[in-house]
């Protein structure tokens, strides 16, 4: 099995019950590596992709780019996310796919996808499941960016990551 493969599988087994048979339909895609710098841009709004993107290390988000030439961040992505899953279906795109960090991730054509879903439906209700918490983090999101002070909205409000289980000082 692919590393590509195995996050994937990793990601998917933490919220779906996946059979054997399941797992080795997922490590027999076709995912193609691709090395990405930070900032880069992978889909942009407008695109019409023909893949799907599997975040495999480093960071990504979501983003629109307002009027006036800034970005509303809209979503934050970790390894193990496939973040344009929705892409499958919506045929073009309205918003930009952007690396946050240095990212490897891995191509997975349309077709493959479909027709994996088709073959294994467990797969494809995995896959469904995904799409639906994140969209369940997305409208959090949406809440946190409206509604809550901007001491309340977590990570970002002074400008700074912590890793989980840390207080601002990196310290466990």
């Amino acid at each position: 099995m692919t590393a590509l493969a195995a996050a994937l599988v990793t990601k998917l087994k933490v919220s779906n019950n996946l059979s054997e048979d399941d797992v080795q339909a997922i490590e027999a895609l076709p995912i193609r590596r691709r090395d990405l710098e930070a900032q880069q841009r992978i889909v942009a709004d407008g695109d019409r992709p023909t893949d799907c993107c599997l975040l495999f290390s480093g960071f990504a988000y979501r983003a629109k780019t307002i009027i006036d030439g800034r970005r509303q961040v809209l979503s934050l992505h970790i390894p193990g996310e496939i973040p344009d899953m929705q892409s499958l279906h919506l045929h073009v795109m309205d918003h930009d796919l952007i690396m946050m960090t240095p990212c490897v991730v891995g191509l997975i054509s349309h077709d493959a996808v479909k027709a994996l879903g088709r073959a294994q439906p467990a797969v494809a209700d995995a896959f469904w499941r995904e799409t639906l918490i994140d969209a369940a983090i997305f409208r959090e999101w949406i809440v946190n960016v409206g509604a809550r002070p901007a001491n309340a909205r977590g990570p970002f409000a002074d400008g700074t990551l912590s890793p989980v289980g840390s207080d601002r000082a990196g310290k466990g």
